[in-house]
């Protein structure tokens, strides 16, 4: 399919001597993949959701903290009270039992990074579905510009002769309007595809964040099923929007044990130290120094259990709201599920009815070009009128412009159908430009964090910006 649509393509483009260094689609998918605010954005907001973790982890965890104080006694209560007073602690505890409401929650935050891997798997497949879409419209708009530019000149061409006829009375001066009606109608339809293919460049733009060259013709899509239940079976194992609900629904769960939680004891072991220090003022200066001890250190350890006995009926409320939530997830998932079945379905058909009509529209070309030249030969002994030729030369060119959009819409939906399977990512592709986007690598760096000043440096823009790319026309000759 592919190297039928180079070959049109090539023809269509024929009249522009364009120099520009030519891009591919995969270069285009690179490009989107390192540089689309997007898809960057996705892979943050899954940094966010990594962080999950450790702030779940940290509820189980030891806490110590540190008290100090200094006082001043600006008036004294009795002779041998002291005027100042330095005092310090630590106290550290160890909880030993919470109900499985940390359990729960670290599950529900482990099960939630797995969601989040599976939406940035579906943003990944979306920009580059947008990607492709916005690849192709340029080839195809430049492909129409061009096949309508080639109208022009032959109607203009038509014009010129069909008033140099009328003018040694060969014909009438209705076949000269027809001719300009034509050549008008021609130069509109011109007009319009440039607007067309100016907004699809800045659509590519948008998506690729660099100005579009000269882009090559696709290669052939990888992994195409080879039938619709296929298609359908694979994308029930690996569409990324069905498994991110799937694990949302196990979260869900987890939630909700965990807000169950809140009926049962809490057990936790702890111990603490402290100093007191009277700076030399205990006694008042009324006694010997040495007489009383100006420091006392002491420490201390214990097991602290909290056993709820009433809460006024909140923790059952928590847990009934976790599990209508949970509720909700589990229909989510089948809705999700049911949108991905009718995706695959619909873009399979889309699919295989576009390649039928590539079939369709080619062979109304051939046949369109033939009847062309027969009619063009018929003229010239009088058996066709000039009307006979413009119709013949519009119905070349209405079957050449449909050709060229089956075909886009042949690849696009092609492609659709790789994003609805779970098919359509950066390693399904082969793209290889430069190391991927692991997500597990930042998983792994802040899983185990547990220092509390241990930061990440300020955040910076990973992508393009698009502002200083030049506003886009409809021209496909070299001062584009």
């Amino acid at each position: 399919m592919s190297l039928r649509f180079a070959l049109l393509v090539s023809s269509c483009l024929a009249l522009s001597s364009t120099t520009v260094l030519a891009d591919d689609l995969r270069e285009a998918l690179i490009n989107a993949y390192n540089t689309n605010p997007s898809l960057q954005a996705a892979r943050a907001n899954q940094r966010a959701v990594d962080e999950g973790v450790p702030i779940a982890r940290a509820a189980g965890l030891p806490s110590l903290s540190g008290t100090a104080s200094y006082t001043e006694q600006l008036q004294k209560s009795s002779a041998s009270g002291q005027d100042r007073l330095f005092t310090a602690g630590a106290n550290l505890s160890v909880p030993v039992y919470s109900g499985g409401a940390v359990k729960n929650a670290l599950r529900s935050a482990e099960t939630r990074v797995k969601a989040g891997r599976a939406d940035l798997r579906g943003t990944e497949s979306g920009i580059f579905s947008g990607v492709v879409a916005a690849y192709l419209d340029v080839i195809k708009d430049e492909a129409i510009v061009g096949l309508r530019r080639k109208s022009v000149a032959v109607l203009e061409v038509n014009l010129q002769s069909t008033r140099d006829r009328y003018e040694i009375g060969d014909l009438t001066r209705t076949d000269v309007a027809q001719s300009q009606s034509r050549y008008a109608t021609a130069r509109s339809a011109l007009r319009s595809a440039e607007a067309t293919l100016s907004a699809s460049r800045e659509r590519y733009i948008q998506f690729v964040g660099k100005e579009p060259g000269a882009l090559q013709a696709p290669p052939p899509l990888p992994g195409m099923p080879a039938g619709a239940n296929d298609a359908e079976d694979v994308a029930l194992e690996n569409n990324p929007d069905l498994l991110a609900a799937r694990e949302r629904t196990k979260a869900a769960g987890f939630d909700a044990n965990a807000a169950g939680a809140g009926r049962l004891p809490r057990i936790s072991v702890f111990t603490s130290i402290d100093h007191t220090d009277f700076l030399n003022t205990l006694g008042g200066g009324l006694v010997p120094p040495g007489t009383l001890d100006q420091r006392l250190t002491s420490a201390s350890a214990g097991v602290r259990a909290t056993i709820p006995i009433f809460s006024g009926g909140l923790p059952a409320a928590q847990q009934r709201q976790a599990r209508a939530r949970e509720s909700a997830t589990m229909e989510q998932e089948i809705a999700v599920e049911r949108d991905v079945i009718a995706s695959v379905r619909s873009a399979y058909s889309q699919w295989q009815a576009a390649n039928q009509v590539i079939e369709s529209n080619q062979t109304a070309v051939d046949a369109a070009a033939l009847s062309l030249e027969g009619v063009r030969a018929e003229n010239t002994v009088g058996n066709r009128t000039i009307l006979d030729i413009l119709n013949a030369e519009q119905e070349l060119l209405n079957a050449q412009v449909s050709l060229v959009t089956a075909q886009r819409n042949a690849y696009v939906a092609g492609f659709n159908l790789l994003s609805a399977m779970g098919k359509a990512e950066a390693r399904d592709l082969g793209l290889e430009g430069g190391a991927f986007y692991d997500p597990e690598t930042n998983y792994r760096r802040v899983h185990g964090k547990l220092l509390d000043w241990d930061l990440d440096p300020a955040p910076k823009a990973q992508s393009t910006r698009t502002v200083d790319t030049k506003v886009q026309n409809g021209s496909i000759s070299t001062d584009k």
